[in-house]
């Protein structure tokens, strides 16, 4: 089997951002980490994870963080590219932002086209598209007033990703049937559900590579 080439396209939970230290999780640690360990060999597993990054949204304090600027760029430079694993749509319930969770799973959809539109899989196809719902807020403590509001929104993501993946006869994969957001900070992953998520994420894969 010639080697799959699987990219990871997300934000500070693809990058890997620790709550109780603000610091960065070991490589085989974080969600992308597992699943390369997971698959093991005959894959590539590309991290793509910006801490901050959106959908679709110009940040207009923190800037560079609109996911779709980035993304056709980021094909490009990594292709040919079997699957593209998208995991954005926390940092679209910024308060700055005010957009409702429908508009951020829209928002999603643009990256899923992109990607399902492109010509940066094997003999210039287009990439399978895997989305990921992200899960659910816990109770927020530092971020609170940064995402004010956006609590409630965040228990409404899974449903309008649904929706926004059988328009596309996109995969999806619904976070919150398999981790839950830190008590930390209410918003990033402990190391376990790390793991928890390369798992459900392998599986996935799997699946959809027909391994």
């Amino acid at each position: 089997m010639s080697e799959k080439t699987i990219l990871c396209y997300g934000d500070s939970n693809t990058w890997g951002y620790n709550p109780a230290t603000q610091d960065r999780y070991p490589r085989d640690a974080r969600w992308p980490g597992v699943l390369r360990g997971e698959l093991g060999e005959g894959y590539l597993v590309i991290e793509e994870g910006l801490n901050g990054r959106t959908t679709v949204w110009d940040d207009p304090i923190e800037g560079y963080k609109n996911g779709r600027e980035y993304l056709t760029p980021c094909l490009e430079t990594h292709k040919p590219i079997d699957l593209v694993i998208i995991m954005l749509g926390t940092n679209d319930l910024k308060m700055r932002f005010r957009v409702p969770a429908c508009d951020v799973a829209a928002g999603a959809g643009v990256l899923v086209d992109i990607g399902a539109k492109s010509e940066t899989g094997p003999k210039d196809s287009a990439p399978q598209v895997l989305l990921i719902a992200p899960p659910p807020f816990s109770t927020l403590s530092e971020f609170a007033e940064m995402f004010e509001g956006g609590a409630a929104k965040s228990r409404m993501l899974s449903h309008h990703f649904r929706l926004v993946a059988e328009e596309r006869g996109c995969a999806l994969l619904d976070a919150s049937e398999a981790i839950v957001s830190s008590d930390l900070d209410g918003i990033h992953l402990d190391l376990g559900e790390h793991r928890k998520l390369g798992e459900a994420v392998a599986t996935c894969v799997r699946q959809m590579l027909q391994e």
